[in-house]
């Protein structure tokens, strides 16, 4: 009896974020679908043909505009890579997949504020050049050689299936794409299968971050975090963010709302944004690593990611505070005491409804037989 009561508060506070986010996700999901339905994957591999400013530019741009689904985005950059893309520019392609979309972008500013939405995307193409610099200094030709030999062996990962799929609407003004019929059908499945992708991290993230807001007393986060030694807590925070996601094994959207309950327990502004970009680096996307191009360039990637991942967060914080630019209070939006008729309520039924429409046209245009081709 006495653990039903920790665990009713535990998914009380699960579900209560949810809530919150519920319409910022299908807000992002939606506009994330249609920039896939009109945005094609087949010319990836001709515009990143090296790892110049150039391509990289054009890696991050091609990543803002894919599924945030971290799996997807992971075999998404392998099969470009395989297909001739450059090795640096299909990675850049994968950091900014999952760091610079809309959907992340909405539930950050409903959560946590616009400061951290504006670090995300000052950071993001920051982690990208460091990311590049590293990998110019530490990863060999030869070494690029042997991942993509095991790269060619195409062992299963995850999500590979809705990584290779492109249905986008290529003819037209984008206009005529966006509000023709292949145009409404392309969004539908897009949105079904990006949600199809990362229900189970949304989900886990929610739970975990109910648990943690739950049962975590405050105190142990101060503590961890070093919050009575300031100083010291701007340069511990991006170095522990990215391990406390990586033990998570969260990632995609669904880390935010724990980055909300860490930034809340005294976790420094920096350490929240190298939270936040680690997604790309949890346990289960390791293995992947190693899978793909083997434990060597596996290796590299983790370490120069680790790296790229802290020390951007740690120039963004730095950067924010000399611009005025830090919150002033730790404040983020976890849950709402109960659920009442508010904006939040109003506009959750807005979007349920335009969820409602996708799905329709999603099953009436044959979705669920290419869902069950996305793994």
């Amino acid at each position: 009896m006495n653990l039903i009561a920790p665990l009713g508060h535990a998914l009380w506070m699960a579900f209560a974020m949810l809530w919150e986010i519920l319409w910022p996700l299908i807000l992002g999901f939606g506009l994330s679908a249609v920039v896939q339905a009109v945005v094609s994957k087949s010319e990836m591999t001709r515009l990143l043909p090296d790892d110049s400013p150039r391509s990289l530019a054009i890696a991050c741009a091609l990543g803002a505009a894919s599924s945030s689904c971290s799996y997807a985005a992971v075999a998404l950059a392998r099969s470009i890579f395989r297909k001739g893309a450059n090795f640096t520019a299909a990675l850049a392609f994968q950091l900014a997949s999952t760091n610079l979309v809309a959907e992340l972008t909405i539930i950050i500013i409903v959560l946590m504020g616009w400061q951290f939405a504006a670090a995300e995307f000052v950071g993001g193409p920051l982690m990208v050049v460091l990311m590049a610099l590293l990998l110019k200094r530490f990863l060999s030709r030869e070494l690029v050689a042997q991942a993509r030999t095991q790269a060619n062996k195409g062992l299963k990962g995850k999500m590979e299936g809705h990584a290779e799929m492109d249905m986008s609407v290529t003819e037209g003004s984008l206009w005529q794409r966006v509000t023709s019929n292949d145009g409404f059908t392309a969004t539908s499945h897009y949105f079904v299968m990006d949600w199809a992708a990362v229900w189970k991290d949304i989900a886990g993230g929610l739970l975990i971050a109910g648990a943690v807001a739950a049962w975590v007393p405050p105190d142990f986060w101060k503590e961890f975090f070093l919050v009575s030694h300031p100083v010291a807590a701007k340069f511990w925070g991006p170095l522990v963010g990215p391990i406390v996601a990586a033990l998570s094994f969260v990632c995609s959207v669904g880390n935010i709302p724990l980055a909300a309950v860490l930034w809340n327990g005294g976790i420094s502004f920096g350490g929240v944004i190298a939270f936040i970009y680690a997604d790309l680096i949890v346990l289960p996307i390791i293995d992947i690593y190693r899978k793909y191009y083997g434990w060597r360039a596996a290796g590299i990637i983790v370490g120069v990611f680790y790296v790229a991942m802290a020390l951007a967060a740690l120039l963004i914080e730095f950067l924010f505070e000399l611009l005025g630019l830090m919150p002033s209070q730790r404040s983020a939006q976890i849950v709402e005491t109960s659920i009442s008729f508010n904006y939040t309520t109003v506009l959750n039924i807005i979007f349920l409804a335009v969820a409602a429409l996708l799905l329709v046209r999603f099953f009436r245009t044959g979705g669920p037989r290419m869902l069950a081709h996305m793994e």
